[in-house]
């Protein structure tokens, strides 16, 4: 999968990182040429340019890439990244980051935006995950109002423990895709028990994400 990356900065240089190990290419695209460290990731490609130019990203031949990622730490960028991906080149996947949070309610379809990712919201999503028991925590927002992703620990009396995933009835619109349980990642199948202190991950629609705490939560 060819990946183009717009800000080659820390953030930037760690995404081309991974996804180089994981055996896809990566262009890396910034208009500042301090940020051009050819060395730091060698096996990528770089290009020195401004990603909010059409031109640039004739150059950097973008209707090739599967990925785009706005990566630059100015949201004004990585908007009209987004909506040039898109809406010029057709895209398939725009994945953008959302440096200050006020700015969160742009983030989304109507910007080219398929994933929203809030460095200042995951992080906080993260702290509640680690400390909280029996409440929903929204980890992951999937096309921005649409589709998040969601995690519970089960607590020790929430009502569904001993009952089997495909028993439970699940909201519509809320799919259950994975079981964190002793340090494994199980696929949920419908005989599946559920157990106390289980992490549950859920898809699901915003809608529903009251329907889905009541019914895990313990009364």
């Amino acid at each position: 999968m060819r990946v183009t990356i717009a800000g080659a900065g820390a953030v930037g240089r760690s995404i081309a990182v991974e996804l180089l190990e994981n055996g896809h290419e990566v262009l890396l695209i910034d208009i500042d040429p301090r940020a051009i460290k050819i060395d730091s990731v060698p096996r990528a490609e770089w290009l020195l340019a401004d990603a909010c130019e059409i031109s640039s990203l004739d150059e950097a031949g973008l209707n090739g890439s599967q990925v785009m990622i706005a990566a630059s730490g100015d949201d004004k960028v990585n908007l009209v990244v987004s909506l040039l991906a898109k809406t010029e080149y057709g895209v398939p996947r725009v994945v953008a980051r959302i440096n200050h949070p006020k700015n969160e309610w742009l983030f989304n379809d109507s910007w080219g935006v398929d994933v929203a990712v809030s460095t200042p919201r995951l992080l906080s999503a993260l702290v509640e995950e680690a400390v909280s028991v029996g409440d929903l925590v929204r980890l992951m927002t999937f096309r921005q109002g649409q589709a998040n992703l969601v995690e519970l620990t089960l607590a020790e009396d929430a009502p569904v423990v001993g009952q089997r995933a495909g028993s439970v009835p699940w909201p519509v619109d809320a799919a259950l895709v994975a079981i964190l349980r002793e340090g494994r990642v199980l696929v949920p199948s419908a005989d599946d028990p559920l157990e106390a202190g289980d992490e549950l991950l859920f898809v699901a629609s915003q809608e529903v994400e009251q329907q889905l705490s009541s019914l895990l939560s313990a009364r």
